[in-house]
């Protein structure tokens, strides 16, 4: 009775363990499909949310986008899965960020502001005017993606809550010769060898990819990127390997960011530069 009354607790306790894992494992498992909302707004709302996601996946070729687009890129080249993905830089719940603190514009962004950022930087085009079509729609897009999400807003970047973690390496540990090996096993398939991209990939190199104003020109940044989002559904670099690929792809010429080339006209720009405000007296 004794062995009995010990043995029964400690396999129940067992087979909570084992339960409470499996639960775990599936909940992580489940679909983050459920993240994104159900369905469009109605009315002309709707019809904008469906325009911005028409427009992240064919930013390059869309009628209203392609004019401000200097690359072969597309939103949906970095943010897989038109933003839904929910791990390679994800639109899901960033709109709940903003207004956020820029480092790299040293003031307040709006959501907005990033996303037509990005049009300079790692489209290598330019800023669509603030308010136009293009830029409400996409704002309106990503926000959409983030419906149910509390406000948070970024003090410290223009982040979201699902940004992509920064590798545990150093950037210097970085080896450009064992990222060509890996480039050409891995990447050159969907890149192409000359990095000029295909029908599967697109430009990581050269005229058509992104300039180097873009965050991704940083390898610690692409090697984060790289780690949870290449190759698609099978992504299992390690982060040595995400960082010489990296270093790898970034050793190549791009186009030079020069902020005064990619402005639009001054009377489409709205207010792009202004100083932070002014600490308050003690």
């Amino acid at each position: 009775m004794q062995r009995r009354w010990l043995t029964l607790p400690v396999t129940g306790l067992a087979l909570l363990i084992v339960l409470t894992t499996l639960s775990a494992q599936e909940a992580s498992e489940q679909p983050q499909k459920s993240l994104i909302p159900e369905a469009y707004p109605p009315g002309e709302l709707g019809a904008i949310v469906k325009l911005g996601e028409e427009i992240v996946a064919r930013t390059h070729e869309h009628p209203l986008s392609k004019q401000y687009i200097g690359n072969k890129l597309n939103c949906t080249s970095c943010h897989l899965e038109n933003g839904t993905n929910p791990q390679a830089a994800t639109f899901l719940g960033v709109a709940s960020a903003y207004p956020a603190w820029s480092p790299r514009e040293k003031r307040v962004i709006t959501l907005e502001d990033r996303v037509l950022n990005c049009f300079m930087r790692s489209q290598n085009g330019i800023r669509p005017p603030l308010g136009s079509k293009v830029s409400v729609a996409i704002t309106a897009y990503i926000t959409w993606l983030s419906s149910g999400s509390e406000i948070k807003m970024n003090h410290q970047k223009p982040l979201g809550p699902r940004h992509v973690q920064p590798l545990s390496l150093q950037a210097e540990l970085a080896e450009e010769r064992r990222g060509a090996k890996l480039y050409a096993a891995r990447c050159a398939d969907c890149h192409d060898a000359s990095g000029a991209g295909t029908s599967e990939g697109p430009p990581v190199w050269g005229k058509d990819s992104y300039n180097d104003g873009a965050g991704l020109s940083r390898n610690d940044k692409l090697a984060a990127w790289l780690k949870v989002a290449m190759p698609p559904g099978e992504t299992d670099l390690t982060e040595q390997e995400a960082l010489d690929i990296a270093a790898y792809v970034n050793s190549h010429s791009r186009p030079h960011f020069i902020l005064e080339e990619h402005l639009p006209p001054v009377e489409q720009r709205g207010v792009y530069d202004w100083q932070p405000a002014a600490s308050p007296a003690k």
